[in-house]
């Protein structure tokens, strides 16, 4: 959604109805930045164009900064107050650069101040709940249209940082750690955004953290299509309420075209993978508007 080569400006993904935006982001510890770009650690390359009204989105130069591309999410939403809500899919590329400045909490600091009141937040979910697991559980979400006009932030490590062999913490690990943190010590309003599990897996993915402390701060999951839908139960992710993103829709059986796929073929496989418990079909079918902005029944 952030790629030129199929929207000249972020604000066209929005329009196209698309419910979820990834924006890819490296750490830059030299300018305390986090670029936006697919395979740039040193430069953005993306179409976002740091709006500060709405006339501004379709305009002016782009390939700003993550902060910016969080603007022309906030000023899109405030043009249209009854879409959404919208996801933002942060795959942090390189992870966190926590001892050199660029952490959580200073990921936080940039996300709270350029989406503002149109964050959706962990602590709204939270209320008085022990965690955030229980809080879905017991199905505190809002509405979507009560969620109208707002933003999720999710994180999920980056391709950069598993292949790393001398990174040994995580985005997930590190940011629910944070999170938890943040709620232990009466902080958690300042959190905004929610950690993801990759990886579609059989049972509770979460166990595969050795910290189960760090657990029940876990209730968005992100994993590829074709193995949640071959054989995996995803009944226990709509049973409990968590968020699932199903990604790379095409490759599920019989495969689709990456990009340009009939539009009956495309939304039956939204339609089959909704039934399937999905919360979020992932696909690069930027022209089919009328597949982004389907909304169907969970399960």
């Amino acid at each position: 959604t952030y790629n030129p080569a199929d929207y000249p400006f972020l604000a066209q993904a929005l329009d196209a109805g698309t419910g979820m935006i990834e924006l890819d982001t490296w750490t830059d510890i030299f300018t305390q930045e986090w670029k936006v770009s697919h395979d740039s650690p040193t430069s953005n390359n993306n179409n976002c164009v740091n709006a500060s009204s709405p006339a501004q989105l379709y305009t002016g130069g782009a390939n700003k900064d993550l902060g910016s591309c969080l603007d022309d999410v906030r000023v899109w939403l405030a043009a249209h107050p009854t879409a959404g809500p919208i996801i933002i899919k942060v795959e942090m590329k390189n992870g966190f650069e926590a001892d050199l400045g660029m952490g959580p909490s200073q990921f936080d600091s940039v996300v709270s101040a350029h989406l503002g009141s149109a964050l959706y937040r962990p602590a709204n979910l939270l209320g008085s709940f022990p965690n955030l697991d229980a809080a879905a559980k017991a199905d505190a979400w809002p509405t979507r249209a009560q969620l109208a006009g707002r933003a999720l932030v999710y994180v999920i490590p980056g391709t950069v940082e598993l292949a790393n062999p001398f990174d040994t913490l995580h985005t997930d690990v590190e940011y629910a750690t944070y999170l938890k943190n943040l709620a232990a010590s009466g902080k958690v309003s300042q959190a905004t955004t929610f950690p993801c599990v990759l990886g579609a897996a059989s049972g509770d993915p979460r166990t595969q953290y050795s910290d189960t402390t760090i657990r029940p701060w876990f209730v968005f999951f992100d994993g590829d299509a074709a193995t949640y839908v071959n054989g995996i139960d995803t009944s226990f992710y709509d049973t409990n309420h968590y968020l699932l993103t199903m990604t790379d829709a095409q490759n599920v059986t019989p495969t689709l075209d990456d990009t340009n796929p009939p539009v009956a073929s495309a939304q039956a496989r939204v339609a089959q993978l909704a039934t399937d418990h999905a919360s979020v079909v992932s696909n690069d079918w930027s022209g089919l508007p009328t597949v982004l902005d389907e909304v169907l029944p969970r399960g």
